[in-house]
Order: structure tokens, then C-alpha cells, then sequence
């Protein structure tokens, strides 16, 4: 069932193997915290930002600016719109799997930001089949996508009837903890005692409960909403005209006989086609869930 209050992100279709499971995806999550916009107190007209130069503070034109990497300190290298346009990932509307791990296996904090997935153009079987497997064996699928020409790194987990896309930090993204000041594993060299622990596991107990996300509320929203309400009841109300988004069309994808697929990927599994490069692969992305020391971040956007 689609959902009746999203709208579909992206539309194309989950790989693995020969199989192909055409779906769209949708944000699992929404944004609840308060944005408050900019406007001209004189006009109520929204106000955006400016292209300041931050040495002289005059504004520039857009034909004047240009993008560059900071190399060296206070060096940079400047790169084209061309150049930087070649470099983005090509779209190919895929999620493609290139392994399976063991659903354990991913530290929560490479977890950055979920998407439902739903079948459409008849692919509710095999969109099934892939998620009771999954839950069968306890693993989730670890996938490249590119969504908005930015490529991802994804994990494909199963989440009762949803086949949940939650999008993963890159490895280089993740600090090591081994960086930080931390008392050692294990209850030895600690210096905590049998009753100290005892008596921490009886406040833990009386302290548990089931998870109801519904019990936390964002209070500050809340009192600053209350505001506004007053406010608005009040006939403190301003016209604000905002510019509309128009919607990009997007494609599907299509869907052959399953059993097929299914038979065809396992026998070029068994003929050795795909052992070398699945070996490749696998090994790359335990590469990139590894603890690496993390980069200087830089925008090429």
C-alpha cells in the first residue's frame, strides 16, 4: 500500500544477482523542528542569502565566483563547472547490492538516514521474497544507490513489512574512538565492584520500559507553537508568497519471471562467473565499514 501522505522520492529498482525488484522509495523520517525564515520587516518579503565577499563585505556577481578545494593551508585548486560536473556518479536508478552482512554487523553510528522502499509495477512477490530472506537469515543488504547525483553507500534492512533503505555514512566520515580518553572494556582495570554493579543493574531494571516514541515530546517546539497559535488567534497574521517547486518526473523499472531470474543467478554463481568480482566487492565495502581516521570535509556543490 502506498503511502497516502508521501510523496514518491525516486522510483527505480533493487538488484541483486540476475533479479530485479522495481520500487519507490519514500522518507521514512519528516521534520518536525521549527525553521524560522528570514523576511523584510518592511515588506514581509522573504529574505534569502547574499554572495558576500568576506574580506571586503560587498556583494558579488555569480559570474565571479568560482569553486576550490583547499589543497594546502590557505592554498587551494580551483576546479571548472565542467570538471566538477564530470566527476559526479551517473544515475543508473538502482539500488544495487553487492553483499549481504550479518545484521549486527554495522555500528549504529554509520546509520544516517532512512527511506521506505514499497513495489510497484508488479513486483510484490519478489519484493517479498527478499525480505523474508533476509529475516530468514539475519542480514541485511549493503548497496550502492545515487539519488540526486550524489552517490551513497545504503544498508537494505527488513523492518516488519517495509524493506527499509537507510543510507550509511562513508567509513572516512566516522572518527576512530581510539582518538578518545575511554575506560577499558570489561569490568577488570575499571575498579567497579560486584555491589556497585549489582546495585546499577536494579536502577536500570526499575527504570525500563517498553519503546513508545510517542512519550517524547519536543517541548521547546511545543511552547514556541503554543506561541504562534496565540499569536494567530489573535490576528497577528502576515501574507508571505513563497515560490512553488515543480516535481521531476521519474521512471520505473521493469520485471521478469522471478523463478527464472533466481535460477539464472544461482547457476552463474556455480559456473564461477561472479566469484572473482564478488570477492572484489565484498572486501571493499568491509573496507569502507571500518574505522579509518576521518578527512577534512569538502563541498563540490
Amino acid at each position: 500500500m502506498t503511502p497516502s501522505n508521501n510523496r514518491v522520492l525516486w522510483k527505480g529498482a533493487i538488484t541483486f544477482g540476475l533479479v530485479h525488484i522495481p520500487i519507490a522509495l519514500y522518507s521514512e523520517t519528516t521534520e518536525t523542528g521549527l525553521d524560522f525564515d528570514w523576511l523584510d520587516k518592511r515588506s514581509m518579503d522573504p529574505v534569502g542569502y547574499k554572495r558576500i565577499n568576506k574580506k571586503t563585505g560587498k556583494e558579488i556577481d555569480k559570474e565571479n565566483i568560482v569553486k576550490g578545494i583547499e589543497y594546502e593551508d590557505g592554498q587551494y585548486i580551483i576546479l571548472s563547472t565542467e570538471e566538477i560536473s564530470a566527476a559526479y556518479p551517473k544515475s543508473t536508478q538502482t539500488i544495487e547490492i553487492v553483499t549481504f552482512v550479518p545484521a549486527t554487523d554495522i555500528p549504529f553510528g554509520y546509520m544516517e538516514r532512512p527511506y521506505y522502499t514499497a513495489p510497484i509495477n508488479k513486483g510484490e512477490k519478489v519484493y517479498a521474497l527478499l525480505r523474508e530472506t533476509l529475516l530468514e537469515t539475519q542480514r541485511i543488504g549493503i548497496a550502492r544507490v545515487v539519488i540526486q547525483t550524489k552517490q551513497h553507500l545504503a544498508a537494505l534492512i527488513p523492518s516488519g513489512p517495509v524493506l527499509i533503505l537507510n543510507l550509511l555514512r562513508w567509513g572516512n566520515d566516522i572518527r576512530r574512538w581510539e582518538e578518545l580518553t575511554l575506560p577499558a572494556e570489561g569490568i577488570k582495570g575499571t575498579g567497579l565492584t560486584d555491589k556497585e554493579l549489582k546495585m546499577a543493574a536494579q536502577l536500570v531494571n526499575s527504570m525500563s520500559s517498553g519503546w513508545n516514541p510517542e512519550e517524547f515530546q519536543d517541548t521547546f517546539k511545543e511552547k514556541i507553537m503554543e506561541l504562534v497559535h496565540q499569536k494567530a488567534e489573535s490576528g497577528e497574521l502576515q501574507s508571505v508568497s513563497q515560490p512553488e517547486e515543480l516535481e521531476q518526473p521519474q521512471r520505473g523499472a521493469q520485471i521478469i519471471d522471478l523463478s527464472e531470474l533466481l535460477r539464472n543467478s544461482l547457476k552463474k554463481n556455480k559456473d564461477g562467473d561472479n566469484k572473482a568480482p564478488a570477492k572484489k566487492t565484498a572486501k571493499t565495502t568491509a573496507k569502507v565499514l571500518t574505522h579509518t581516521p576521518a578527512r577534512k570535509k569538502s563541498s563540490a556543490s
